[in-house]
């Protein structure tokens, strides 16, 4: 049933979604002419870690009049598609069996969201997330059922795992010492935000998750509150590094509410970051990173350890900012 169908059934109603063009991405930093008479709203968008033709496609969308939540989607699917990204999508690390599992959520600016949990053989977990969102009266799918799910809405079954990834899996095993390095390629998600003309913020996250990871093990990547969460009134937060922790404080959620009490984004990560090692005093060995925006642009990012950026793109241009960390 197409959720446009249920909710009616329902008595509810929901805003429609715009659908975005097919634009190139741009893969060299440059400065981008301001838009015109944008004085009250200036579109943003901002990514965990340095992807800049992750966040380059989002504001490709949002330039030209493209909805916030059509920038998420087409943004990170340009990392999902990169096989030299062993963190997300297609050549993403496997677990400890050798099959690659993906995670994924996404969320508008009306509240809506959706999620796929431990999906296998699709390239693109973020596009499915949003079917979910879009046509089930359902905000996660796991597994089989999102995998069948996705194949009846037309994605095609691809192998994910590359022979790269497949050899150094391989290698692994020799030793099978699971261990979880800080800011290695063993999980730096993406996770995006970003906010349009018309002052509607939407988000996204999407992982392959921690290396070699047990089978069936899920992060706080496609979990709402915990990896990603937007309040439209308010703002968005998302995150990166260990889940299990993020999850423990639902970190993203936590972030956005205190920007609600009037914290800064700088301010609401900083203090997200605190309560996680409030949870883990004498402990060191692994990274947290979050991001937030806030309703009127401002972005702040915050991490544990240094070595965690992310990439800001707005009227002025993109950057990879340098997050500042707690040790």
């Amino acid at each position: 049933m197409r959720r446009r169908k249920f909710i009616k059934k329902s008595g509810l109603t929901t805003a429609g979604m715009l659908t975005a063009p097919v634009l190139a991405s741009c893969k060299d930093e440059k400065k981008v002419e301001a838009i015109p008479d944008q004085k009250s709203v200036i579109p943003i968008v901002i990514c965990t870690w340095d992807f800049k033709n992750a966040s380059a496609k989002a504001w490709e969308i949002l330039y030209q009049n493209g909805s916030s939540l059509d920038a998420i989607e087409h943004g990170v699917r340009i990392e999902e598609d990169d096989v030299n990204n062993q963190t997300v999508g297609t050549g993403g690390r496997p677990d400890r069996d050798g099959n690659v599992t993906l995670d994924a959520c996404i969320m508008d600016a009306a509240g809506n969201c959706g999620a796929v949990l431990a999906l296998q053989n699709i390239a693109n977990p973020i596009s499915v997330a949003r079917k979910v969102m879009e046509e089930t009266p359902h905000v996660m799918l796991a597994g089989k059922g999102a995998e069948q799910f996705a194949y009846e809405k037309g994605f095609k079954k691809v192998n994910l795992l590359t022979e790269k990834s497949k050899q150094e899996w391989l290698e692994w095993k020799k030793t099978a010492n699971y261990e979880t390095p800080i800011n290695i390629e063993n999980h730096d998600t993406i996770g995006m935000l970003a906010i349009d003309k018309n002052g509607d913020i939407s988000g996204g996250c999407t992982t392959s998750g921690m290396a070699y990871k047990l089978a069936g093990r899920v992060g706080d990547s496609p979990i709402i509150g915990a990896g990603l969460f937007v309040d439209n009134a308010v703002g968005g937060a998302t995150a990166t590094g260990v889940g299990e922790e993020v999850v423990r404080t639902v970190g993203s959620f936590l972030i956005v509410e205190l920007m609600r009490q009037g914290k800064s984004p700088q301010e609401a990560c900083e203090e997200g970051v605190r309560r996680i090692i409030e949870k883990n005093k004498n402990r060191k060995d692994f990274q947290i990173g979050f991001i937030a925006m806030n309703k009127n642009g401002e972005t702040g990012g915050y991490c544990i350890h240094s070595g965690f950026s992310y990439r800001r793109y707005s009227p002025e241009g993109h950057e990879n900012i340098e997050s500042q960390s707690y040790f």
